[in-house]
C-alpha cells in the first residue's frame, strides 16, 4: 500500500468529506488520527472504519481555533506513532448571512475556524516535518474561495485565504521535502446539501458541467493524489474539485 507506515492527521475527520478522506488515507496504509470537536461517537465510528483496514487509528479531541489544543493534538499523535507525514487541514464551520446583516462574531467565527485552525495545524506539522525533511500538507479549500458566493463573505475570506497561505507555505517548505498543496470542493453531496429542495438541487446541477453533485470520496481521491510520496514534485497547486464550476 502506497502510504504505508505513514502517520496522517485528519481534521474535522469524524464525518462527511473528513471521514473519507480518513478511510482513503486508511486504505492505502496510513496510520490515521481522527481530529473532532463536538461528536465523539462519529469520531470512534471513523476510527472503527479505519482499522477495518488493517491500520492502526485513534480520535483525538481539539478545537483548532485554539492553538494550545492544536498543539496537543500533535504532541499525542507524535506520542502515539512516532511521527507525522500527512496532516489534511478540512475542519470547517459556515455562518452564511448576508453581508449588511452579518454579525461580527459570525465572521470571526468562521475565520477562526477555517482560516487561523489551519494556520495553527500548518505551523506544528511544519515544526515537525522539518526535523523529518519530508512532509505532505493538504488544505481544503473551496471554490467559494476563489469565486466567492452571495451570503457567504466570511466563508469565501476564510477560504481564499487558506490559498493564500498555502501558496506562500509551499515557497517556504520545498526545500525540505514539504509539499503543500490545496483541495478545492465545489458542490459535494454531504449533509448540508442533503437538506436542500429538489428545485434548488437541479438548478446547481445546471451550473455543473459534469452533471452532478461530486461525493465526498471525489475529494478524497485528490486529497490521496497530493499525499503520494511519489507526487514531491507538484508543490503550491490548488486542485478544483468541482465537475467543471470553476472552468
Amino acid at each position: 500500500m502506497g502510504l504505508s507506515g505513514q502517520v496522517a492527521i485528519v481534521t474535522g475527520g469524524s464525518r462527511g468529506i473528513g471521514r473519507a478522506i480518513c478511510t482513503k488515507l486508511a486504505q492505502q496504509g496510513a496510520k490515521v488520527v481522527v481530529n473532532y470537536n463536538g461528536n465523539e461517537a462519529l469520531a470512534k465510528e471513523t476510527v472503527f472504519l479505519c482499522e477495518s483496514f488493517g491500520v492502526d487509528s485513534m480520535a483525538i479531541k481539539a478545537n483548532v481555533s485554539d492553538e494550545a489544543q492544536c498543539i496537543q493534538l500533535f504532541e499525542e499523535t507524535k506520542k502515539s506513532f512516532g511521527r507525522v507525514d500527512i496532516v489534511v487541514n478540512n475542519a470547517g464551520i459556515t455562518r452564511d448571512g448576508l453581508l449588511m446583516r452579518m454579525k461580527k462574531e459570525e465572521f470571526s467565527e468562521v475565520i477562526d475556524t477555517n482560516l487561523t485552525g489551519c494556520f495553527f495545524c500548518m505551523k506544528h506539522a511544519a515544526t515537525i516535518m522539518m526535523k523529518q525533511r519530508y512532509g505532505r500538507i493538504i488544505n481544503i479549500s473551496s471554490i467559494v474561495g476563489l469565486r466567492g458566493n452571495a451570503g457567504q463573505v466570511n466563508y469565501a475570506a476564510s477560504k481564499a485565504g487558506v490559498i493564500g497561505m498555502t501558496k506562500s507555505a509551499a515557497k517556504e517548505l520545498a526545500k525540505r521535502n514539504i509539499t503543500v498543496n490545496a483541495v478545492a470542493p465545489g458542490m459535494i453531496q454531504t449533509d448540508m446539501t442533503d437538506v436542500l429542495s429538489d428545485k434548488v438541487k437541479e438548478e446547481m446541477h445546471k451550473s455543473i458541467p459534469c452533471g452532478r453533485i461530486g461525493s465526498a470520496q471525489d475529494v478524497a481521491n485528490a486529497v490521496s493524489f497530493f499525499a503520494a510520496q511519489e507526487n514531491g514534485y507538484i508543490t503550491g497547486q490548488v486542485l478544483c474539485v468541482d465537475g467543471g464550476m470553476a472552468v
